[in-house]
């Protein structure tokens, strides 16, 4: 492979003008594509198979009227018992009727009517009906419905929108470009050259845009959930900004050796485009992988950022070395751009050799050969606090709990947020999260039979509130009977009365009686993501020790590697669930409301960071191993690898930080938590697992490391991560010195 990339390289900067000229038609065709096909993202999350979704399905076939969108428009009067006044009763009926001919409603029921006021007479909540599903509500429709009860609000009542109709797409603000400035910052102080820098910035956004343009593009065929978009955008950016930093940095050593251009970069392609493209597959496969779970919507979101970071990939080997053509001499620093090898001291080394270190003299007391040199000197004490520390992280890890974003954990002051609060302080919690019970017989006597035994048992349910009287559909096979809980949706109690519900309403023989709603819908995507996640973890830390056992052809490094896998997952859901869900320190990342983690985050979660930990592994451990195959002892090749990788993935893993980190400002608690967790995670594999856990433990096992039993050896496909066969390759090139 690194023979292949090697031409590769050197082609596309031979060829430079069209390699751009490509990649330009390329983005601005996509552009253009996603400008005419895209279509609406989905905010649903549907879950085939599970009794919720047959019940949706079922009210869709049988019951279309009630299968739409519903709003709940919570009302307040200025002052106790106003609601029972005549004067408050036209105001209720103007809102009404109001809410009733908005566009897309096909009707709203009075509160007066059917008893939704609350005891003090100053409350009131009114049904909306829309015509069709959440996600095929318009922008007008949604706008129109907010804006309703405007003549309520001239005399000083309180009127709020709320439902299942305002969910929405979160939008992308200035506040991520923050991410991306500090990543051009470190770009600059990496570099120490502003061409340098702004390349690999140009080449990362072009990657991105690419990437995007084309995901859009397919969203007018391919449903895309609300948060997929977001999460390709925030996993492009790191990994392209990342994997063109990794090749230029290696074609500016080059450089500084003496090569010529081309060379250089066809040997930055071939040595450091070889760890890209294996670390992009590993993220690839990661990604993936998430269809093994069988969820469609998390799937899809996999596939999307799996497609992104398939691009940067693409990008970073076809691109980058046409780039970098184009800058010359001008990616190293001012001071360098006149230092040649024809200027510095000869070693036994040629300069046309693929392995050869740098010509100039090397400065071992960089802060990254003084940190390697202390952990493997203090390898078992640091091995000790790293471990105890990663596990004090953990500890609230097995407190988490799963649940799908709801009104009650939105961001202060939204229209969802402030229905939620007025229902809640009106009526209690149970009112923002009503489940909705399916009673379908085969004949409408079978129905109405079925239907006051149902409500008998609804009645007798422990932690249930009320039940509303059945709605009937036209042929009267179907009937929904609404239920409203004494506790809030993302209560452990309620998660608990969808069960007692659906146990005690099973012995029903005569129709089938299914749950629903947003609640039920909710709990039963968590537990079917709680069940995939030992699955999809087990999938993942094997996957990493095969993969890893290709590229070094060892036994222990990949089982370590898998292990510090385990720690930086663990810590990283101790952290996000002790801000996140326990409040500590959350008005630090602008969290209003704690409440439980998003279901998908903590399996996403674990397919990204391992993709970036093998990342972060590759990087490091294969320098290791290529001085340990040169001659050098155990502990040197470590010291060496550390040295030379350090200062790398420093910035690599800084600028995957900021860029997650500028998520974190945005008003949505869904995408805030997912961005604050892969900068946590990151920060922790990177500087704690990597950097510190790592050389320890390669320090201690010693020549051990790289033991792998020879029937083994002969079995594993050699896919020369290292570039030895590149080596080879140019060895027989060079002419031998007389």
């Amino acid at each position: 492979m690194a023979t292949l990339l090697y031409r590769l390289g050197r082609g596309a900067l031979r060829r430079r003008r069209l390699v751009v000229a490509l990649w330009l038609v390329v983005l601005v065709g996509a552009g253009l594509a996603a400008a005419t096909l895209r279509g609406p993202t989905a905010s649903n999350f549907t879950m085939p198979g599970t009794e919720s979704q047959r019940a949706l399905d079922l009210l869709a076939e049988q019951f279309p009227a009630a299968s739409g969108a519903t709003g709940t428009i919570t009302i307040k009067a200025p002052a106790d018992g106003q609601l029972a006044t005549p004067q408050g009763q036209a105001v209720v009926q103007e809102l009404v009727q109001q809410a009733g001919t908005l566009p897309g409603v096909v009707g709203a029921v009075n509160p007066l009517q059917v008893g939704a006021v609350s005891p003090n007479g100053r409350y009131a909540l009114v049904q909306v009906q829309f015509a069709t599903g959440a996600d095929e509500v318009t922008d007008e429709q949604k706008t129109a419905y907010e804006e309703v009860g405007a003549a309520a609000k001239a005399q000083g009542w309180q009127v709020a929108p709320g439902g299942e109709v305002l969910g929405g797409e979160p939008e992308i603000g200035s506040t991520e470009v923050l991410g991306v400035l500090v990543a051009a910052i470190v770009l600059i102080i990496t570099f120490g050259s502003l061409v340098a820098a702004g390349m690999t910035m140009l080449n990362a956004l072009i990657g991105v845009g690419v990437g995007m343009a084309g995901l859009f593009a397919l969203s007018g065929v391919i449903e895309l959930t609300s948060t997929a978009p977001i999460l390709a955008l925030m996993l492009g950016l790191a990994v392209g900004i990342d994997y063109s930093l990794f090749i230029t940095s290696r074609h500016r050593q080059n450089l500084l050796d003496g090569l010529p251009p081309d060379e250089a970069v066809g040997r930055a392609v071939g040595t450091a485009g070889s760890a890209v493209v294996f670390a992009g597959a590993t993220v690839v496969i990661a990604l993936a992988g998430l269809a093994v779970v069988d969820i469609p919507f998390l799937t899809v979101m996999g596939l999307a950022a799996a497609g992104t970071v398939t691009v940067a990939v693409l990008v970073a080997i076809t691109l980058q070395p046409a780039l970098l053509g184009f800058a010359g001499r001008r990616v190293l620093p001012r001071r360098l751009r006149g230092v040649s090898a024809d200027t510095t001291p000869a070693t036994d080394t040629p300069a046309s050799a693929p392995d050869a270190h740098p010509v100039t003299a090397e400065d071992r007391t960089r802060f990254g050969f003084r940190w390697a040199r202390f952990v493997t000197r203090f390898r078992v004490p640091v091995i000790l606090v790293g471990l105890l520390g990663l596990g004090l992280l953990a500890l609230p890890t097995p407190d988490m709990r799963l649940a799908l974003p709801g009104a009650a954990t939105a961001a202060v002051g939204s229209p969802a947020r402030v229905a939620n609060d007025l229902t809640v302080e009106g009526f209690g919690p149970g009112f923002t999260g009503r489940l909705a019970v399916v009673v379908a017989g085969d004949s409408p006597q079978a129905t109405s039979a079925a239907v006051p035994q149902v409500t008998a048992l609804l009645q007798r349910t422990e932690n249930v509130l009320a039940v509303a009287p059945p709605q009937l559909s036209p042929d009267g096979r179907t009937a929904l009977l609404g239920v409203v809980p004494k506790t809030g949706p993302t209560d452990e109690a309620t998660e608990t009365l969808v069960h007692d519900i659906r146990g005690s309403v099973s012995g029903i023989r005569d129709a089938d009686v299914l749950l629903t709603g947003v609640t039920a819908i909710g709990i039963d995507v968590s537990e079917k993501l709680s069940d995939a996640l030992p699955i999809y973890l087990l999938l993942v830390v094997g996957l990493s020790v095969l993969l890893l056992m290709l590229v070094f052809r060892s036994l222990l490094v990949p089982v370590k590697a898998a292990l510090g896998f385990l720690l930086t997952v663990a810590a990283t859901f101790g952290i996000t669930v002790a801000v996140f869900q326990q409040g500590h320190l959350a008005s630090l990342v602008g969290l209003d409301t704690p409440g439980p983690l998003i279901s998908f985050l903590p399996i996403l979660l674990i397919g990204i960071l391992f993709g970036l930990a093998m990342d972060y592994e590759v990087f490091l451990v294969s320098r290791m191993r290529e001085d340990f195959v040169h001659g050098e002892t155990a502990r040197e090749a470590t010291i060496s690898g550390m040295g030379h990788g350090a200062r790398v993935v420093t910035a690599a893993a800084l600028i995957m930080m900021s860029v997650f980190g500028g998520f974190v400002f945005l008003d949505d608690p869904v995408i805030k938590s997912m961005g604050f967790a892969l900068a946590i995670g990151v920060a922790i594999d990177a500087f704690v697992v990597r950097m510190t856990i790592v050389p320890a433990v390669m320090s201690l096992l010693g020549d051990r490391a790289w033991w792998l039993p020879r029937w083994l050896s002969r079995a594993l496909p050699n896919v020369d991560i290292e570039g030895e066969g590149l080596r080879d390759h140019l060895t027989a090139q060079t002419p031998t010195r007389v």
